[in-house]
């Protein structure tokens, strides 16, 4: 292809991903390095027959004109992301000289906001991404090697819970979890204890949310693998069936390494998609028990004061991490092309 040729080819998406991608990103850059304008006070003072006395109220149209002189708010570099709500920086160290050990210094960290989040984050990351990938597999597996007739019927019921829109298929979980709901029940029939409630404990409610990841996230790796399956060359795999190899031994040397490719695609959807966890500690109501960046910036950015230097600044750590986890397999996939 020509240089010019490639160069309107490309022009499109490079314009896209320029306006929707990289500007976004500056401009969160750029708002979390600034804080909001302190609010102007002003000291009256009123005299009367008893003497003078001293108020202070805000002069709201000092504090407009501060705020319409300089929007972004004034320039406070890196403090944001070094307070109480993030890196924490004298939170921690402090913690670490009062504390006698790593388990205390740990469970320390836990109270404060970025940590607790980060914790969670990144176990629901790393549980949820190779269990879709080793269900979605075994899914598509199964489903490949059913008859035509039952397929479709597979198919379907495979899809549903993409189908779905999460924050319903979250909150029909949540019902079912309920005390009074037949997950509920049937975990309190099974520990024994009528009490028992998912909502109430810590652990329960942070294996509930990966199960529901697991749940809601298995069909985009089973319907990836399934594609990849029919693109299998069924010459060497009779070839292997000849030689005397079993069912596992072809999907061990055959059908595996030929979706590798495959594997390391939905490895890096996976990876982003779960380190953004979002809906499912919303329609659990879980942030008492567990809270991820994304929720974190979601709080920042609602109710009436909206912090928005800590939502970007959030962000900003946020795109730092999935950086962070998909590098490993950037650079491996990034070798083996370079091998080629």
């Amino acid at each position: 292809m020509k240089h010019k040729s490639f160069f309107w080819f490309v022009l499109p998406s490079a314009l896209a991903m320029l306006l929707f991608i990289f500007l976004p990103i500056i401009s969160v850059i750029i708002q979390s390095l600034h804080v909001d304008h302190e609010q102007v006070i002003r000291t009256v003072e009123t005299c009367d027959l008893f003497g003078c006395k001293q108020s202070t109220t805000i002069d709201q149209e000092a504090t407009a004109a501060l705020r319409e002189a300089k929007p972004l708010g004034q320039f406070a570099g890196v403090r944001t992301y070094l307070d109480r709500n993030h890196l924490a920086v004298d939170e921690v160290k402090s913690t670490w000289d009062g504390s006698k050990g790593w388990r205390e210094f740990g469970s320390q960290m836990l109270n404060l906001p970025f940590y607790k989040a980060i914790s969670f984050t990144l176990a629901f990351t790393f549980v949820v991404t190779p269990l879709v990938i080793i269900l979605g597999f075994i899914i598509a597996v199964a489903v490949n090697s059913a008859t035509r007739k039952i397929r479709g019927p597979l198919i379907f019921f495979s899809l549903l819970p993409m189908m779905i829109t999460p924050l319903v298929g979250a909150l029909i979980l949540f019902w079912m979890v309920d005390a009074r709901g037949v997950i509920g029940i049937a975990l309190q029939h099974l520990a024994g204890n009528p009490e028992l409630s998912v909502k109430a404990s810590t652990p329960l409610m942070w294996i509930m949310l990966m199960v529901y990841g697991v749940w809601h996230s298995a069909p985009f790796a089973f319907i990836v693998y399934y594609a990849g399956l029919q693109t299998v060359s069924q010459d060497t795999l009779e070839a292997a069936r000849v030689d005397g190899a079993s069912r596992w031994l072809q999907i061990r040397h055959v059908v595996i390494p030929h979706l590798l490719p495959l594997t390391t695609f939905i490895a890096l959807m996976q990876l982003m998609d779960n380190f953004r966890v979002f809906e499912p500690i919303v329609s659990f109501a879980a942030s008492a028990h567990a809270t991820s960046l994304s929720w974190a910036i979601f709080n920042d950015l609602g109710g009436e004061t909206r912090q928005l230097s800590s939502a970007a600044a959030t962000s900003v750590l946020t795109i730092l991490g999935v950086a962070i986890l998909l590098m490993p397999v950037l650079v491996r996939t990034w070798r083996e092309f370079d091998r080629k």
